[in-house]
C-alpha cells in the first residue's frame, strides 16, 4: 500500500474526472492522500475533497508565490482550519524565488507566521522550496521549526542540504523528477538518506515521472516514484512501500 503525501486533487485539470483518478489510484494500491490548499480557493476545494472521499486528508497554508496576498484574516483561518479532524498539516509554505509576484521579504514574513502557527497548533508543515535553500534553512533554524517538524516537498536539493533538513527534525519527499533520466542529485539523495525519514509524493497534476513526464500527472503515478527509490535503494518495492506509508502516517499522526 503507498502514501502520497502531496496531491493536488484540488486542481483544476482534475474538475472533470476527480472520481476516476482516484479510482486509478487505489487499483494500484495508493492508500491514503494528503490534498494540499495553498490560497482560498485550493482551500476550500481540499476540504470539499476530504469530506467526500473517506481516504483523502488536508494540508492548509499559504503558498510563498501569493504571499503578497494573504492577510491576517486568512492566518486566522488556516488556524481555525487546523482543528478540522482531517487536517494533518500546515502548508504548503516556503519560499520560491523563481516566480517574482511575491517580494521575498513578503515570503519570508509570510513563512514565519506560518511556522510560528504550527507551533502554536503543534502541527507539522510542509516546505516549498524553489532557488531558496540558504534562506529555508536560516528561518528554519531561527524560527525553531524542528519542534514541529515536517516535510521537505519535492525535494530537489543537495545531500548536505538534506542532512541540515533531517537534523532540524523534517522528512524528505521525492516525486516524479527522481525517475528522470538526468536527476542525478535526487537519485543520490534518496538512495542514502535514512528510511525512516522517507516520502513519496506526485505533486500532481505536476511534475509527472518517467516514462509519462510531459503529461497531467496524478496519484496512481506515485508507484513510478516508489519504484524507482527501491530500485535505487537496491531494496523490494513491498519494502519501500510499507516503509513510506507507515513514516506517513506516523508523521501525519493517522491511525
Amino acid at each position: 500500500m503507498l502514501f502520497d503525501t502531496h496531491v493536488h486533487l484540488n486542481a483544476d485539470q482534475f474538475e472533470e474526472d476527480v472520481e476516476d483518478v482516484m479510482k486509478r489510484a487505489v487499483e494500484v494500491g495508493v492508500r491514503e492522500m494528503v490534498v494540499v490548499g495553498f490560497d482560498e480557493k485550493t482551500i476550500t476545494r481540499a476540504l470539499e475533497l476530504v469530506k467526500a472521499y473517506e481516504n483523502l486528508y488536508a494540508a492548509v497554508g499559504w503558498h510563498p508565490v501569493d504571499a503578497v496576498d494573504m492577510t491576517e484574516s486568512h492566518l486566522e483561518w488556516i488556524e481555525e482550519l487546523s482543528q478540522h479532524p482531517k487536517v494533518v498539516a500546515l502548508g504548503e509554505m516556503g519560499l520560491d524565488y523563481h516566480w517574482d509576484k511575491s517580494p521575498k521579504e513578503v515570503q519570508k514574513e509570510v513563512f514565519r507566521k506560518q511556522i510560528r502557527l504550527a507551533k502554536k497548533v503543534k502541527m507539522p508543515i510542509i516546505i516549498h522550496n524553489r532557488d531558496a535553500d540558504q534562506d529555508i534553512v536560516d528561518i528554519l533554524k531561527e524560527e525553531g521549526a524542528d519542534e514541529v517538524g515536517g516535510i521537505m516537498h519535492c525535494f530537489g536539493g543537495s545531500l548536505e542540504i538534506a542532512q541540515i533538513c533531517l537534523n532540524l527534525n523534517f522528512h524528505i519527499s521525492f516525486g516524479g523528477p527522481v525517475t528522470f533520466k538526468n536527476a542525478k542529485r535526487p537519485k543520490e539523495v534518496a538512495k542514502d538518506i535514512p528510511l525512516d525519514r522517507l516520502l513519496i509524493e506526485t505533486d500532481c497534476p505536476y511534475l509527472a515521472p518517467h516514462p509519462n513526464r510531459g503529461k497531467r500527472n496524478e496519484p496512481a503515478y506515485v508507484k513510478l516514484v516508489a519504484e524507482q527509490i527501491a530500485e535505487l535503494r537496491e531494496m523490494s518495492y513491498e519494502q519501500l512501500a510499507i516503509a513510506t506509508r507507515n513514516n506517513a502516517k506516523k508523521l501525519f499522526g493517522i491511525v
